[in-house]
């Protein structure tokens, strides 16, 4: 009885494995065919850098990449009066890829990329570290390429980058190029002046709600990058980090057009370059902050002539009341307080009555007010738990009143 591999030889198939072409075989592609770079010497082997270069007449959506507004603003609220004396050719601004989001000390900076101004326009380098145990070089190179360096500029560089830096640097015995120079980290400046506005203050998402500027599909999202790096280190194929090598690129222009369009906002807030009303309320509460009161005021009022959320509208009042109240500007404060108390807030009615009382010593005022805020408070639609807060505080501020009008 023939056998099943008889039947097919008879209808010629082929059986067995020993005509069968062998595999192809893939040949990994190394980093310099991914992207336009350079192997370059130092002291403890050759690292890996690409560069760009970017004229000064580059556009990063909105904004460029030029530092053409004036700085004083943000000197201040970043206490930092030396930055109006540099030169901005010293700045340098960094970001960083790595095989882990926690940090911790197994965590490598494997692509660490540097931006900086000249005299043509804005030069991009970006390191790679080709293997870990190239990491010294690879640190070298990037030590060689910062100086000069007054100041850094980063998007949470001061909780992650510069931090995982220094402990890299110190684990190679190296001394850490990150220590002396001013830090300015854009992100806690992103939150005082957008929170208030934008779900979200990623550099992404403010690419896209600030700046205009949408990335192209070959960015990829950063949770993916120090997976990437590890599939490298096990195949030797580079050709998917070059949506890592965009990524940085872009998170570095957009710091760059970031601080300049910040830059211009906290110049000029009030002749068209802030669109919404929420930002301007938060600008005012930075300018507040930084003692520049007739600034804040100016940006309270113009936010305040854009609609509003009325919680939005009513915080903004009181805090612009409570401004011009500690400057003695007692007719601009009773003026907002009459607003507020026609939208039934019981802070406004307490602050007239202390006006009156106090100030004017015109106690049948003060008794007015204390009882509006008291028919308020008292009335169904009044929250039980405000209630219980202002119920005793009013009661004994009118038994006083009445008292001293006996």
């Amino acid at each position: 009885m023939s056998s099943l591999a008889d039947k097919l030889k008879s209808l010629g198939v082929k059986t067995g494995a020993q005509d069968l072409p062998a595999p192809v075989k893939h040949r990994p592609t190394p980093i310099e065919e991914v992207v336009d770079g350079r192997f370059i010497e130092t002291p403890y082997g050759l690292a890996f850098v690409t560069e760009s270069n970017f004229p000064k007449d580059y556009s990063h959506g909105r904004a460029g990449l030029n530092l053409d507004a004036p700085f004083e603003a943000l000197a201040t609220w970043l206490r930092e009066p030396g930055l109006l004396a540099q030169d901005f050719q010293s700045l340098i601004f960094l970001d960083t890829e790595t095989s882990g989001l926690s940090g911790g000390t197994g965590t490598f900076a494997f692509l660490v990329g540097l931006g900086r101004f000249h005299h043509h326009g804005f030069r991009l380098s970006q390191f790679f570290m080709l293997d870990p145990s190239q990491e010294l070089p690879h640190l070298a190179a990037v030590m060689t390429s910062l100086f000069p360096m007054n100041g850094l500029v980063t998007f949470n560089g001061k909780a992650f980058d510069v931090p995982l830096l220094n402990t890299r640097y110190r684990l190679n015995r190296e001394p850490s190029p990150f220590l002396s120079a001013f830090h300015i980290d854009l992100l806690p400046l992103a939150r005082r002046l957008w929170r208030a506005r934008l779900p979200s203050r990623t550099l992404g998402y403010l690419e896209e709600n600030i700046l205009s500027m949408k990335r192209t599909q070959e960015d990829i999202p950063g949770w993916m990058i120090p997976g990437l790096y590890f599939d490298y280190l096990r195949t030797g194929d580079a050709q998917p980090l070059k949506n890592v090598f965009y990524h940085n690129a872009m998170d570095i222009l957009s710091m760059a057009a970031l601080l300049n369009h910040i830059a211009h906002i906290l110049a000029d807030p009030l002749h068209g370059t802030v669109e919404h009303g929420l930002d301007l309320i938060s600008m005012g509460s930075l300018y507040e902050e930084m003692g520049e009161l007739d600034s804040a005021a100016h940006c309270y009022e113009r936010g305040l002539s854009f609609e509003l959320p009325e919680q939005v509208y009513n915080e903004a009042l009181m805090r612009w009341s409570l401004m011009e109240k500690r400057r003695q500007n007692l007719d601009r404060a009773v003026q907002l307080w009459l607003e507020l108390a026609s939208r039934r807030d019981i802070y406004a009615f307490v602050e007239l009555a202390k006006f009156y009382e106090h100030k004017l010593r015109d106690f049948d005022s003060a008794i007015y007010w204390t009882q509006t805020a008291l028919e308020n408070i008292l009335s169904q639609d009044f929250p039980l738990f405000d209630r219980n807060y202002w119920l005793p505080e009013l009661e004994h501020r009118l038994h006083r009143l009445l008292r001293k009008l006996g």
